[in-house]
């Protein structure tokens, strides 16, 4: 498989945080690479460089062999490289097929512009957001308001919406926060069962070890915005400086919450 993505020394502060550092990575096509981190330490940044919501000090992100770094994330998600987010974007007051069909009225008003959409047309919208409520599951939904979701089912309606532009790269920020555990085996199937025939790139960034270790061929571990271990699932959640910088602070983070709403 060839490279897809491509970063060479990134750079980025916040003031005196230093968000990126040095970041070196290259993607293979139809991978799926998992980002884990405690929170600030540089993995959602990456994800924002990537995409075009924040530009790099420094550094350069290749695309498909073509130099991404200075467009903006409109011009990136036409190219072919799309996100959800942690939050799902959607349009609260209409119903989950609304939010499909209007996705896809951006591709198809746009179609020009975007480098995998040259077969949508007008006359088969209706079809392909009927299709993609049945590959994500969301069928029975299809009338219901998205302000009204289960966030598991907010969370698909998100990811289906990036997936109408038929991406080649897709970014997902903590797909399974907020989801109960007993749901986020349910929704992670879901989600890989609905991406596999597009064999589509994936990089998502996940505080659940179980979820990384279970659905990645490849993980990079972020601290203080430096890559500090790259490589395997079980190599890298193994690696003495992942436990102890990574996993360590992870499960601090999820107790201090946990005890945050427990009596005085």
């Amino acid at each position: 498989m060839g490279t897809i993505l491509s970063a060479k020394g990134l750079n980025k502060n916040f003031g005196a945080v230093m968000a990126a550092a040095d970041i070196n990575v290259d993607v293979e096509e139809h991978s799926i690479v998992g980002l884990i981190g405690g929170n600030g330490a540089g993995k959602t940044t990456f994800i924002n460089m990537v995409t075009g919501y924040l530009k790099p000090a420094s550094g350069t992100i290749h695309y498909a062999g073509r130099d991404i770094t200075p467009l903006i994330p409109r011009e990136i998600t036409q190219l072919g490289i799309c996100r959800s987010f942690q939050i799902p974007q959607l349009f609260g007051t209409l119903t989950v097929r609304e939010n499909l069909l209007v996705a896809l009225g951006i591709v198809v008003l746009e179609a020009k512009k975007f480098a995998s959409a040259a077969t949508l047309r007008t006359e088969n919208v209706d079809a392909i957001a009927d299709e993609t409520l049945a590959r994500f599951r969301l069928t029975e939904y299809r009338d219901k308001l998205a302000g009204y979701l289960p966030e598991g089912v907010r969370k698909l309606l998100d990811i289906a919406m990036a997936m109408v532009v038929k991406p080649q790269v897709l970014l997902l920020d903590e797909p399974t926060s907020g989801v109960s555990a007993d749901e986020k085996f349910v929704l992670m199937d879901m989600v890989m069962d609905a991406l596999r025939a597009d064999r589509v790139t994936i990089l998502f960034v996940e505080h659940d070890m179980e979820i990384v270790s279970r659905y990645t061929h490849r993980v990079l571990a972020f601290y203080e915005g430096r890559i500090i271990a790259d490589g395997e699932p079980d190599a890298v959640l193994h690696d003495d400086e992942v436990i102890k910088y990574v996993i360590g602070n992870i499960h601090a983070s999820a107790t201090a919450r946990g005890s945050s709403h427990a009596p005085a």
